[in-house]
């Protein structure tokens, strides 16, 4: 069962939300934005379901509402952040704008993410980039509930990479993915749902194939891109450690099995090697390759070429990463955003918490 809300009741709901836990106006209003963007988009795992998720981790101390987040290391296209422990939705538009202003001056911009929490999507912030007729790239570690492969232990997150280009008539490309066959937010979705899980999603603990979405909670791990050897989860794995390595290794940020649980009742692991989740951030100016309105035109060839694919019998046309989202954006944006009744439960739980009205 579902209830649909506008997205402006959201977003100002949200934002009260963090208000009352401490983060300043202006924080608050960047951090509901960031977080909504997942609705809007259709990613449903990573909107405003994990806002009691947040309020949590605040609870636990584990968050920061008003970090003082800082550049600890920099070249003239590269930095570190350190997030002081502040929400992920707040410390990455900050991040991803100092990659921005770095590409300004210096063509491409590179910034590393320590001390910092969940962020929502990767393709909010990459959009940002886009807007400044720019390359968005993004990547984040994640708390480890992914086995390698050929492995019971878990040991990566789900660890998404997130890829933007602009474009000129046509909307932008946008790749935003899990390095995982899916992530943790689908099970998530799917416990509400009361379904199971397709095979190839996630292991039990002795690392035969289940379709439990309750897995992970016995000792299960979520499978890598590819689900099994075969399938090419070698691959899935290969990029998990990637995102890993450049968001955590690279920034000073805990990595592998030593990243933060998001959940804020699990322990946190012993003797963790860096500060908080990591993230990456890039941004690469158009014309410090070639001629800005060139890229676009091709651009704009390259993504009309890909869509008048012919598409398989049954199938009714062939996508280009990011449309998906965009066209949920456009219907929810007029119609409203969908809420499963176990979040709005946790919505209306947290509005008698903080007494706003939802």
């Amino acid at each position: 069962m579902e209830q649909t809300f506008t997205y402006e009741r959201l977003l100002s709901f949200t934002e009260k939300i963090f208000q009352k836990i401490g983060c300043p106006a202006k924080d608050a209003l960047t951090a509901a934005t960031a977080l909504l963007s997942a609705d809007l988009r259709g990613v449903d795992s990573h909107g405003v379901a994990r806002l009691i998720g947040y309020v949590r981790l605040w609870e636990a101390k584990r968050a920061n509402t008003k970090p003082a987040i800082r550049i600890i290391h920099e070249t003239i296209s590269t930095a570190v952040v350190d997030g002081d422990s502040g929400l992920g939705l707040v410390v990455a538009p900050y991040s991803m704008q100092v990659a921005i202003d770095k590409a300004k001056v210096a063509g491409t911009g590179w910034v590393s993410v320590q001390h910092s929490n969940h962020f929502g999507i990767a393709g909010y912030y990459a959009l940002k980039a886009v807007e400044q007729d720019m390359i968005g790239i993004v990547m984040t570690n994640a708390s480890p509930l992914v086995a390698p492969t050929f492995s019971v232990e878990r040991l990566l997150g789900t660890n998404p990479i997130c890829v933007a280009f602009p474009a000129g008539e046509e909307p932008p490309f946008v790749a935003d993915l899990a390095t995982t066959t899916a992530a943790n937010g689908k099970l998530e979705i799917l416990q509400r749902k009361s379904q199971q899980a397709p095979a190839g999603w996630i292991q039990d603990k002795k690392g035969n194939i289940s379709t439990n979405p309750h897995e992970l909670k016995d000792g299960g791990a979520l499978l890598p891109l590819g689900g099994d050897r075969e399938h090419g989860s070698h691959k899935g794995y290969a990029l998990g450690a990637i995102v890993d390595i450049f968001s955590a290794v690279l920034s000073g940020a805990n990595y592998g099995p030593w990243v933060p649980p998001f959940p804020a009742f699990m322990s946190m692991p012993d003797e963790m090697p860096g500060k908080g989740i990591g993230h990456f951030f890039g941004a690469m100016r158009i014309d410090a390759f070639r001629e800005a309105a060139e890229f676009r035109l091709h651009m704009d060839k390259w993504i009309r070429r890909f869509r008048s694919a012919e598409p398989i019998q049954g199938q009714e046309r062939v996508l280009i990463p990011g449309d998906p989202e965009r066209e949920i954006q456009a219907i929810r944006l007029e119609k409203g955003i969908p809420l499963l009744h176990a979040v709005v439960e946790d919505l209306e739980f947290l509005g008698e918490k903080f007494d706003v009205v939802l």
